[in-house]
């Protein structure tokens, strides 16, 4: 990957006026991201510095050259640590698009939709610029450094390879062919209600992890339901506890099942099912 100074020279250097303009504004929008994640990081130091060593926000201050105001302002202003949890920024929210029947056009699900909401309004909150991703209906697409996929491994063989990287869980069909998330070591089956129990067509649960991209290339942040409702579930138990899960798994790859109960696609219900273990 080509350093900040080798982006800004490519920018400066390109003679087609259009795409000047457009490298212009990505880069724009990355350095963006990169003055929101300095700022937290530098709120994250002043806490640490208070912290393990000790030192008043007082002398932090003057050793910063700042006012005491200036660094309750870093201190009240800077978003969140667990914004970390997403990475640095923009970040790409990728649903899958799926051909229904007969029509021309391949469509989003409502469900997938609803989830790609809750997500963007979480992140969106995070000060996160997020950027909409379609995965195409063969299941073949490059995440980009920051993603977000709503998808699981029926959509798409690059999510699939990235879930063969872990170590605890796997995502696929049983030998009736009824998908279900498992324990590796056989110890366990996580199972959707909506297949077990006609009467709980409201109940899913959902696959949850960060995991390696095939080749070493990155990582992949994927939220997968058996069925597309448990997603939504999955979005809505990021939303509430996002700042308890960052304090367990900080950056590290890791995995995890959640279960949920909807009205509709309103959820009334999110927990762990099984709790988050790290990969690392």
């Amino acid at each position: 990957m080509s350093s900040p100074d080798e982006q800004f020279d490519r920018v400066r250097r390109e003679p087609d006026p259009l795409r000047q303009a457009k490298l212009a504004g990505e880069l724009i929008a990355v350095y963006q991201q990169r003055s929101v994640e300095l700022a937290r990081l530098r709120k994250e130091a002043i806490n640490r510095a208070a912290v393990e060593r000790g030192i008043s926000f007082s002398a932090i201050a003057a050793e910063l050259d700042l006012t005491r105001g200036r660094i309750t302002q870093i201190r009240q202003g800077a978003p969140p640590a667990e914004r970390a949890f997403f990475g640095v920024g923009p970040v790409s929210v990728a649903v899958p698009l799926r051909q229904v029947g007969e029509r021309s056009l391949p469509v989003i699900s409502s469900e997938d939709s609803r989830a790609a909401e809750v997500l963007t309004t979480l992140l969106t909150g995070l000060a996160f610029q997020v950027k909409p991703q379609r995965i195409p209906v063969d299941g073949n697409w490059a995440p980009g450094e920051d993603t977000v996929a709503i998808c699981g491994p029926k959509s798409s063989p690059v999510t699939a390879a990235a879930i063969e990287s872990d170590p605890f869980l796997t995502f696929a069909p049983d030998q009736a062919g009824k998908w279900t998330i498992r324990e590796r070591d056989g110890s366990r089956v996580y199972e959707s209600r909506m297949d077990t129990d006609a009467g709980s067509l409201g109940s899913d649960v959902a696959y949850v992890a960060r995991l390696m991209l095939p080749g070493g290339s990155g990582t992949l942040l994927v939220i997968a339901g058996v069925h597309a409702l448990g997603s939504v579930g999955a979005a809505a138990y990021l939303a509430r506890h996002l700042k308890d899960l960052y304090a367990q798994v900080g950056t590290r790859r890791f995995s995890m099942v959640v279960t949920s109960d909807h009205d509709g696609e309103t959820v009334t219900r999110s927990e762990l099912l099984c709790p988050p273990r790290t990969h690392e």
